[in-house]
């Protein structure tokens, strides 16, 4: 395939899906609803995208936080399942999912519905605000789809633990998707987690994968940047995050390119569960143990 054909695999340009709507192609919209964990604002403003359908990042996209899985532990598939069918999920349509974060919440939903067993998921490039600058119509009318009988399974998307994480930097190349002074790590108050990297672990923060305007970055942009970090398509890479989340990201970004990556579900939160792994600080991947 060529550079666009791959990314248009698993991103789609509001353009794009515009026109494939306007010629009667049937597909199921998610909109990916979230409450900002900081700000506590909600990311729904009454606008939708004519069809879709909402779901929402915190609650239809993970199981509860758990010491062992983490603050964002994968569903239960048959709990997914159940929720697929009410979304009325079909495996002979495609299938796109937007927010309007950057797709940070978007690629969660992604990656979760590909290891579910679906293949054909796309994530709209820019999510909603790249649909409403582009002068496409919204809606605030709630779609109520017809139920389907799809029967989900788990495990087709690659995914990694804490034992496989320091050889995967070894022998490949690990990716710590967080921001960059969550990778360095320092102080934390009383009680919390330690902060810091696995060792070993590349600092690749998964906002850079995105442009000022939110969409991601062109493909040779995001090429050249992950070659710099030694990902060149011959070593199996890697990625986590804080919970699961700018990690699937991360592995969106680079699908985008061609670049198939395992993530760690559990990533930091559960990393740390176990106070007996290491814990390297500052801006080197093999920095002073913590």
């Amino acid at each position: 395939m060529t550079p666009e054909q791959i990314r248009s695999s698993v991103l789609l340009t509001p353009q794009h899906l515009y026109e494939r709507q306007q010629a009667g192609e049937e597909m199921t919209i998610l909109a990916v609803q979230s409450i900002n964990p900081y700000t506590g604002r909600p990311s729904f403003t009454g606008e939708r995208i004519p069809g879709a359908i909402d779901t929402q990042a915190y609650e239809d996209f993970q199981s509860p936080p758990s010491p062992a899985g983490g603050q964002r532990p994968l569903p239960a598939i048959e709990v997914l399942q159940a929720k697929a069918r009410a979304w009325g999920l079909r495996r002979d349509r495609m299938i796109v999912v937007y927010d309007a974060d950057r797709s940070m919440t978007a690629a969660r939903a992604w990656w979760v519905l590909k290891w579910a067993g679906l293949c054909d998921v796309r994530v709209l490039d820019g999510g909603l605000p790249a649909w409403i600058a582009a002068g496409l119509p919204t809606t605030d009318d709630a779609t109520v789809p017809a139920a389907s009988d799809i029967v989900l399974s788990a495990g087709h998307m690659p995914e990694f633990g804490a034992d496989d994480a320091i050889r995967l930097a070894e022998e490949g190349v690990l990716l710590d998707a967080r921001i960059r002074p969550n990778y360095i790590g320092g102080p934390v108050d009383p009680g919390q987690p330690p902060r810091g990297h696995i060792p070993g672990a590349l600092s690749a923060p998964a906002p850079d994968n995105v442009t000022d305007y939110g969409n991601f970055t062109d493909s040779a942009t995001l090429a050249e940047m992950y070659a710099a970090l030694g990902v060149d398509g011959q070593k199996p890479v890697g990625v986590y995050c804080g919970a699961g989340m700018s990690a699937a990201h991360t592995v969106l970004a680079l699908a985008s390119i061609g670049v198939a990556a395992s993530m760690y579900p559990g990533s930091w939160s559960a990393w740390v569960h176990d106070p007996a792994r290491p814990v390297v600080m500052g801006a080197r991947p093999h920095g002073k143990s913590a």
